[in-house]
């Protein structure tokens, strides 16, 4: 894969997420250099370091880390993946208050440093955030926004691909609305190959039925709740989905990923951060494609919208 010169990935946060993101970076040569940056010095030096001793064996990328902001200073790209863990007892909308608290003081900070650069929030929860980021740090909506359901859309392909015994990459699925309980699939787009997958036929010469398309997409929906039982925290999945966006900005790709970013009337949605198809490049979110939608799916999508519109309001940003 080949990257721009001097291309520059800050990844702010040097947790499971942060670290996992800048190790599949590293393999995949994504940016010329990773810089990993946390308030817990000891922590970011540590992980810095066990990264830079298998930079021999990834190429000619290199990482750098440290616990002053200053590391971030010209990148290009910066991934956003610090955030308050939630504790028992905790509400989504509790974290979340939180979360845009930290960013509140972080985006001016981070602006200040990196006033070229495109944000992308995988902090959660991730909408809510990217509406919160996109105010504090002032930048065209194009320029800030999360990770999204790229993470759930790499899911559902997977699952798909399993089930019809196809490789994932001639899958075509995607996962829009919330990153949350409210995302749903959008079926009527699906194609595996130039097939509609409701036209598949499996090698038992028969079709999906609607039935296991929707338990399909309730796995998908829940699959990060069933990890974390396992072992605590998704990780690996979200730091490759955050590798092949910064990809697609660094190399100007123009790749269509299901990213989310705050809509301007985009199917009578407005002023909320949803992830639907998006073409990403240089400069960020350069276009929301209009695709088509069922009645249905355009219904769960404004259900998603009021969603996200709540907890805006109870936060006091709608």
């Amino acid at each position: 894969m080949t990257v721009h010169e001097n291309s520059r990935l800050a990844i702010i946060g040097a947790g499971a997420v942060g670290s996992s993101l800048a190790y599949a970076s590293l393999i995949r040569g994504s940016a010329r250099e990773v810089v990993l940056y946390d308030i817990d010095a000891a922590r970011v030096e540590a992980e810095v370091l066990d990264l830079a001793h298998g930079t021999p064996f990834t190429g000619s990328s290199t990482i750098r880390g440290s616990a002053d902001l200053d590391v971030v200073a010209g990148a290009n790209i910066v991934v956003v993946t610090a955030g308050a863990k939630q504790h028992p007892g905790q509400s989504r909308l509790d974290l979340a208050g939180v979360n845009v608290g930290i960013l509140e003081t972080l985006m001016p900070e981070l602006i200040e440093r990196a006033p070229d650069a495109v944000y992308v929030l995988v902090t959660n929860p991730c909408d809510v955030l990217a509406v919160a980021a996109q105010r504090f740090s002032g930048l065209p909506a194009g320029r800030v926004f999360s990770s999204g359901t790229v993470l759930d859309s790499s899911r559902l392909k997977w699952r798909l691909a399993e089930r019809v015994g196809v490789t994932a990459s001639s899958v075509h699925a995607m996962i829009v609305g919330e990153h949350g309980d409210s995302e749903f699939a959008l079926w009527s787009q699906c194609r595996i190959g130039p097939i509609p997958v409701r036209e598949w036929v499996d090698d038992r010469g028969e079709l999906i039925t609607v039935e296991e398309l929707d338990q399909i997409a309730y796995e998908v929906k829940t699959a990060a709740y069933k990890v974390i039982a396992g072992k605590g925290a998704t990780n690996y999945a979200i730091g490759l989905s955050g590798a092949r966006i910064v990809e697609a900005v660094l190399n100007d790709e123009g790749a269509v990923l299901p990213v989310s970013s705050v809509l301007d009337d985009y199917r009578g949605v407005s002023g909320v951060a949803l992830s639907v198809p998006s073409i990403i490049g240089a400069e960020g979110v350069s276009r929301v494609i209009d695709v088509p939608f069922s009645a249905d799916e355009e219904r769960l999508l404004h259900a998603s919208a009021e969603t996200i519109r709540q907890s805006l309001a109870a936060l006091n940003l709608a």
